[in-house]
């Protein structure tokens, strides 16, 4: 296939699917996206929050659980009428990898790679009629963040699958890769770095439906990532002793 992807999509007027919209930077897109006349739907695990966002936004609530196959029915068949999906969900685990139950390495596998690989196959015939979009919400710690191996890893993955379906004729990609999020993501979590600062979900949301409507390959947020981010993709070896170094 060639390379024939839209410049951009302008959401006004368009159906986006949303996935992880009950809390965090998946909430905090919806709203972006309704308040530039886009029509949403809301996938959340979290039946009461996702209502409350609805209120706010307008959009129709879809409770699932992206690790329940049946959920995941659900869902594929909400995106096989949507010209953007916006894949928000993700969860994640801190602490050393030998302590990491099986089950939790399994259970990021299916939210934050297997259910959007699945996902954008079942949209992708509505998305080639449409020249619709899908957004993926990765992370900078595609470099690789000690104590968050298995995360890392999911989230690359996701950064490689979003590159190859670039080359999908008529459909726009964009990759957002924030630092710190002020989000459940860190609740209970000390974040006692000075780089990169956290940044409001209200941020990331903004740089994304920015970033699909310009149709941006990749955005970094805050912006001044993407020196970490091509350093260690230039010189692993150098970026590896410089994060041993000042952490």
């Amino acid at each position: 296939m060639g390379l024939n992807r839209p410049a951009g999509l302008p959401v006004r007027g368009r159906t986006a699917l949303v996935t992880g919209a009950s809390s965090g930077i998946g909430a905090a897109t919806a709203a972006e996206l309704g308040s530039r006349g886009c029509r949403i739907v809301l996938v959340g695990r979290d039946e009461r929050r996702l209502a409350e966002v609805a209120g706010r936004t307008g959009g129709q609530p879809l409770p699932a659980d992206l690790t329940d196959p049946a959920g995941l029915d659900r869902v594929a068949a909400a995106a096989r009428e949507a010209d953007l999906l916006v894949h928000s969900a993700g969860i994640g685990w801190a602490g050393d990898l030998d302590s990491m139950p099986p089950e939790r390495i399994a259970a990021l596998a299916a939210v934050n790679l297997t259910a959007p690989m699945l996902l954008t196959r079942a949209a992708l015939p509505q998305l080639r009629r449409r020249r619709g979009h899908v957004a993926f919400v990765a992370s900078i710690a595609v470099v690789g963040v000690p104590g968050e191996e298995v995360y890392s890893a999911t989230k690359a993955g996701l950064r490689s699958f979003a590159a190859g379906l670039r080359h999908q004729d008529g459909i726009g990609v964009t990759t957002v890769f924030p630092g710190a999020v002020r989000t459940p993501f860190f609740a209970g979590r000390r974040y006692d770095r000075r780089f990169p600062r956290m940044v409001g979900p209200r941020e990331v949301a903004e740089a994304l439906v920015r970033g699909v409507e310009r149709g941006d390959a990749e955005v970094f947020v805050p912006r001044w990532l993407i020196a970490p981010a091509r350093l260690q993709g230039a010189l692993p070896g150098t970026f590896h002793r410089l994060t041993r170094r000042f952490g």
